[in-house]
């Protein structure tokens, strides 16, 4: 296992021969570091963590470290990170609490950029970017594919659906709907599908039109919520997303973003 002669590894953390361990690196007992993991330099890792294969993390990361919550009073809670994320400068991914369910976790093939900030029992999925300086407040979930700009906030309690994607500069206090395009200009409101990234992923144009009118009529044809789901279900042809754009919003406590 190489580990820089510098490195504090805590004899309680438990780490694979294959994976890395950089200078000035801090690890403390009850952290797990799986196969091929690479922490780069001056990281600070606290347990109870598990992080899995794969992942690279560069300089002063901060991870797995006690909440910002008040109302924290030091219960053991849990960070799970999983294969394959790139986590850069800066980033710092708090564990969970009693009241959030004890975990905080991360999915995989995510990329956090530098300053990114992931609170207290917030859940993000796979392949999800958030961008530089983006802060998630506790108990955010964010869904598989989403994308966050820079500079966004995000709310305690909101979701991120998936293959959303939030512009730069966004303050999110609701529910953002999965597949869309939100943004802030000159406030946050829906601008559609998010089309292109969808047809990159493979989407079929069918699918992609029929949320692109689904969201036209949740956000553009002057209803209420409850009146644009009706005219989904009755003129909108069926498909698998529009099932899972009105079950995200079906299930939404906080309403959705519509702008």
């Amino acid at each position: 296992m190489p580990v820089h002669p510098t490195a504090i590894v805590d004899p309680g953390a438990k780490i694979d021969p294959s994976a890395e361990i950089g200078p000035f690196c801090v690890i403390g007992p009850e952290v797990e570091i799986g196969a091929h993991t690479r922490l780069m330099a001056h990281l600070y890792v606290e347990g109870p963590t598990t992080i899995g294969e794969d992942n690279i993390f560069f300089p002063y990361a901060s991870i797995g470290v006690a909440s910002q919550d008040l109302k924290y009073k030091g219960e053991r809670a849990i960070t799970t990170i999983g294969n394959r994320n790139r986590i850069r400068e800066f980033v710092t991914v708090h564990r969970g609490t009693e009241g959030g369910g004890l975990v905080t976790s991360i999915g995989d093939d995510c990329l956090l950029m530098t300053y990114a900030h992931v609170a207290h029992d917030c859940r993000i999925g796979n392949h999800v970017i958030l961008g530089n300086s983006v802060g998630l407040a506790g108990h955010v979930t964010v869904e598989d594919w989403a994308d966050v700009s820079p500079f966004s906030g995000v709310h305690q309690f909101c979701r991120i659906g998936r293959h959303s994607f939030i512009g730069p500069y966004s303050v999110i206090k609701q529910d953002v709907m999965p597949y869309s395009l939100t943004s802030y200009q000159p406030e946050v409101q829906v601008y559609g599908a998010n089309s292109i990234g969808l047809s990159r992923r493979g989407f079929e144009k069918s699918s992609i039109e029929a949320l692109q009118t689904s969201l036209r009529l949740l956000t553009r044809a002057g209803l209420n919520t409850t009146q644009a789901v009706e005219r989904i279900r009755a003129e909108v042809s069926p498909c698998e997303e529009v099932d899972t754009l009105l079950e995200f919003i079906a299930t939404s406590e906080r309403g959705i973003v519509k702008g």
